[in-house]
């Protein structure tokens, strides 16, 4: 660990895992949605859009944050792509779960379900790992299975789209489908993104 001779901003530690906490949120809402009835998911997006709004702002405290202060606890550059990943990660599942309702898609695959449990999980051990900063001890198993979780999404990614394409849907409707899966596959890389660059800043500090 490196010596350091001034004193820290200890809350970004908590902004961070204040940001990390709007995952879980987004994650189990975005479950709800797709298990909803048609019907019953724009109300549901709605509450998705606010945590995204949610997750948003608590970005721009962070922000703020690194503009007000001289000392910051790690890499200010590191602080700054770490709150950012965190917020694509939820805006790439409010995304999706608006994608659903927009565009009217009706009947889900089991393995759309399947790729967001992996979300979910994903969200939870973020959230987790966020109040590790502080020591930036107990960190490794968290980035290791964020990275064997994005395996099993990829998995299940390529198996839904050959499904897809193989089973013979309606164009319009695969489009529209295929929109929702490749978003959810991008939250998927945003979460291993963000546990890359925790891996990174942990080496750093260490």
């Amino acid at each position: 660990m490196r010596l350091r001779l001034t004193p820290r901003n200890a809350s970004f530690f908590d902004q961070l895992a204040e940001s990390a906490a709007f995952l879980v949120v987004g994650a189990e809402l975005l479950s709800e949605l797709l298990g909803a009835p048609p019907a019953g998911r724009k109300e549901i997006a709605s509450r998705l859009r606010d945590a995204e709004h949610g997750a948003d702002e608590a970005t721009h405290t962070i922000m703020r944050n690194l503009n007000q202060t001289f000392v910051t606890p790690f890499d200010r550059d590191d602080i700054y792509r770490l709150a950012s990943g965190l917020d694509d990660c939820m805006d790439a599942m409010e995304e999706a779960g608006d994608m659903v309702v927009l565009y009217g898609v009706d009947t889900l695959p089991d393995l759309v379900i399947t790729q967001v449990d992996v979300l979910r999980r994903c969200a939870e051990l973020t959230a987790d790992a966020m109040p590790r900063l502080r020591t930036m001890k107990n960190l490794a198993e968290y980035w290791v299975e964020i990275n064997r979780l994005e395996n099993e999404g990829d998995r299940t990614y390529r198996r839904l789209v050959a499904a897809m394409f193989n089973d013979g849907m309606d164009p319009i409707e695969l489009m529209k489908l295929k929109y929702v899966v490749d978003t959810l596959e991008a939250a998927a890389d945003a979460f291993e993104k963000v546990a890359n660059l925790v891996e990174t800043i942990a080496l750093k500090e260490s």
